[in-house]
C-alpha cells in the first residue's frame, strides 16, 4: 500500500510540474540569452561584433502603432577601426528583431 502511495504521489508532481512549465512556457517564449543570440546572428551577417548586452526584463515598446514585449539590447562593432554602438529590440514572444539603431 505504502508503494502505491509513493507512485502516485510522484506521478502527481511530475504532471504538476509539467503543467507549470508549460504555463511558463507560454508567459515567456524566448529567454533573454535566446533572444540576444538571436540578435547576435542577424548582427553578424553584416560583419563581426566585438560585444552585446540585453536587459533581462521585457518591457513594452512601440513601433508603428503596435505594442510589442520586447528585450532591449545591444551589440558594438568594429568598423574601419571605430567601434560603432547599435541598439536593439527583439520581440519577446517570437524572437524577431523589431527595431535597430546606430546609439550616438
Amino acid at each position: 500500500m505504502k508503494a502505491r502511495n509513493i507512485v502516485i504521489a510522484a506521478a502527481a508532481g511530475i504532471a504538476a510540474g509539467y503543467v507549470v512549465k508549460q504555463q511558463l512556457d507560454r508567459n515567456q517564449s524566448v529567454t533573454p540569452e535566446k533572444a540576444l543570440k538571436k540578435a547576435k546572428e542577424t548582427f553578424k551577417k553584416q560583419g563581426p561584433i566585438s560585444g552585446s548586452w540585453i536587459y533581462m526584463k521585457p518591457e513594452e515598446y512601440e513601433k508603428n502603432g503596435l505594442l510589442y514585449h520586447a528585450y532591449r539590447g545591444g551589440v558594438t562593432r568594429n568598423m574601419d577601426g571605430e567601434n560603432k554602438q547599435y541598439e536593439f529590440y527583439i520581440d519577446a514572444d517570437t524572437g524577431t528583431v523589431i527595431d535597430s539603431a546606430e546609439t550616438a
